[in-house]
Order: C-alpha cells, then sequence, then structure tokens
C-alpha cells in the first residue's frame, strides 16, 4: 500500500505549469526548452539514452515534435547526421502534429512516418505518429491497422491504447444499452491481458470516462449527469479494481502516469469519493492533464481546480 500522501502545500507557483505534456519528465523539459531554441544535440542525447523504453521514447518524441518549428529544427539534424532513425522519426511526428494542425499534408506525414518506420523497424513510434494522423484522418480500417503495428511492437503501449479507446468509444452502440458497449470489453481485455504491474489495468477507467464524453455530447448532458454514469455495477467495480491497483503498485516510474491519474481523480470525484480523489490529487501535483477534466466541453483549467478544491477541501 502507499504511503500517506505528502501535503500539497502552496501551488499557486505549479498552478502555471499545469497541462504541460511533458508531465513530470523534467529532463524532457529542460531539452525540450532547448530544442525549441533550435540547439537539437541535447534532443539527440535524450532519445539515444531512452533506447528501447518504448512508452517513454512515444511520450518524449510527441512531446517535442508539438513544439513550434520542431520540424525545421528536425530537418537541420537530419541533414546533419542523414539515416538518424531518432531524427526521421522525431521530424515524421512533427509532420503529423503540423498536418493536424492545419498547416501541413497528411499525405506527407504519413509518407515520413513510413519512412521513419522502415529505419527502425522494431520501434512503435512512427507508428504511433500514424496512429495520431489516422484519428483524424482516416478511415476505422486504417486506425485499427495501425493500432495492430504499434502494439506488434510494444504490446503494452500506453498511447496507443488511450487513442484506440477513444475512438471505439464514438463508436455507436450496436445493442442499443451502453453497459454493453463495446469500449468496455476492449479496455477489460486489454487490462486482462498486461502483466499485473501495468498501468493498462486503468484502462476500464479510461473507457468509461470516453464514453460519458461521447453520451454528455450526444445528449447534451453537463458535469451534474457525470454521477449518474458512475453509478452503475460496472463502473463501480471497475472504479474500486483501478483503486486498488493504483495502491498496490503505482507506477511512478511511468512517464504518463499523471495522465491515469488524472483520470482516475476524475472518476473517484464523479463516484462521489472525494476522500479518495484527494489522495489521488497529491500525487498528481501540478501535472493536470486537459482529459477528462474538459468533459464534457469544460474549461479544463477551471474544472480541473474547482474538482481539485473540491476533493482537498479548499474551495
Amino acid at each position: 500500500m502507499s504511503p500517506p500522501p505528502p501535503p500539497l502545500g502552496r501551488a499557486r507557483k505549479r498552478d502555471a505549469q499545469l497541462f504541460d505534456p511533458a508531465l513530470c519528465d523534467a529532463e524532457l523539459v529542460d531539452v525540450r526548452t532547448q530544442f525549441s531554441q533550435g540547439r537539437w544535440a541535447k534532443a539527440r542525447t535524450l532519445l539515444v539514452g531512452t533506447g528501447d523504453d518504448w512508452d517513454r521514447r512515444g511520450h518524449r518524441v510527441v512531446v517535442l515534435a508539438e513544439t513550434p518549428a520542431a520540424g525545421a529544427w528536425a530537418r537541420e539534424w537530419l541533414l546533419a547526421e542523414p539515416g538518424s532513425a531518432d531524427a526521421s522519426t522525431l521530424l515524421a511526428c512533427a509532420a503529423v502534429f503540423t498536418a493536424l494542425r492545419g498547416k501541413g499534408s497528411p499525405a506527407a506525414a504519413e509518407e515520413a512516418c513510413r519512412r521513419a518506420a522502415a529505419l527502425q523497424p522494431a520501434d512503435p513510434t512512427p507508428w504511433l505518429g500514424l496512429l495520431l494522423l489516422s484519428r483524424a484522418f482516416g478511415t476505422e480500417e486504417e486506425f485499427s491497422r495501425h493500432f495492430d503495428q504499434v502494439r506488434a511492437r510494444h504490446r503494452e503501449h500506453h498511447h496507443a491504447h488511450h487513442l484506440m479507446v477513444a475512438r471505439l468509444a464514438e463508436r455507436v452502440c450496436a445493442t442499443g444499452q451502453d453497459p454493453l458497449h463495446e469500449v468496455y470489453d476492449f479496455a477489460a481485455w486489454a487490462a486482462e491481458e498486461s502483466p499485473a504491474d501495468s498501468p493498462l489495468a486503468v484502462l476500464p477507467v479510461i473507457a468509461h470516462a470516453e464514453r460519458y464524453r461521447v453520451l454528455a455530447a450526444l445528449h447534451g448532458h453537463g458535469p451534474e449527469h457525470a454521477a449518474d454514469h458512475w453509478s452503475g455495477r460496472r463502473a463501480r467495480q471497475v472504479l474500486r479494481s483501478a483503486f486498488d491497483w493504483w495502491l498496490e503498485w503505482e507506477r511512478e516510474d511511468h512517464p504518463r502516469n499523471r495522465v491515469d491519474l488524472n483520470f482516475l481523480a476524475h472518476a473517484k470525484l464523479c463516484e462521489g469519493r472525494p476522500a479518495e480523489a484527494a489522495a489521488l490529487f497529491h500525487r498528481i501535483g501540478s501535472h493536470a492533464t486537459s482529459a477528462p477534466w474538459s468533459y464534457p466541453d469544460l474549461d479544463p483549467h477551471k474544472a480541473f481546480l474547482a474538482a481539485r478544491s473540491a476533493a482537498l477541501g479548499t474551495a
């Protein structure tokens, strides 16, 4: 069981860092600052040192690729080191985000990802880029095929499974009954297929949150309906299992663990368990994530601060 959480203390300074996609990767934050200024040498060292820790590599490449002028600096790196798989992967993911912002060609981004994938066949990161691209522009068949390519290289890929859950949650329920929606079965299957210490144990909670997002948009529900969504037997079981997993394993070493903690804290508040949510907020610290606090159609910054204050009794 985890030790009691430390005092949150004054958080004004840390609140300024809310929603930083780098999360708690301090090394990445330092490298990103230099990379955004055109100094790519430390980015090179960072990615070389990351090695085949695929979740961490994917997280770091995505954060660097989202920075302004990432494509220009990655091209400069590639000119200096022709054939560099790291530079090619970073350039490809930068092209993906340029396309997602509507300022680049999806076809060109896809081609760049495939070139990067050919340079390092074992790396799932170029396929993660293709998954992000097909999430916005591709067919369901293309999206599923890219997910399979990621999973073939890293069966527990955290980011890829979250993207798949978000996409599945948007499908129309064939039975008409939401408790039978396929996204819940997929999340349960992925969690059961993973080792006991895998963060994918929290994936069923992500599935319920993503389905809540879809249903709220479909029916025009506001946040006052959240408790209804989390009151079902299956939702309660999922939350209890995920919280128990966190108490036993608490994967602080995982680069995206704060993503899971934000979803879990959100769900615990919706379930009406502020004390358990408070423990999670202590662990989250300043590392808030836009999802799920933006669900449904909320300002995530205001929603997160209000939720944290309610859980910690500082409202």
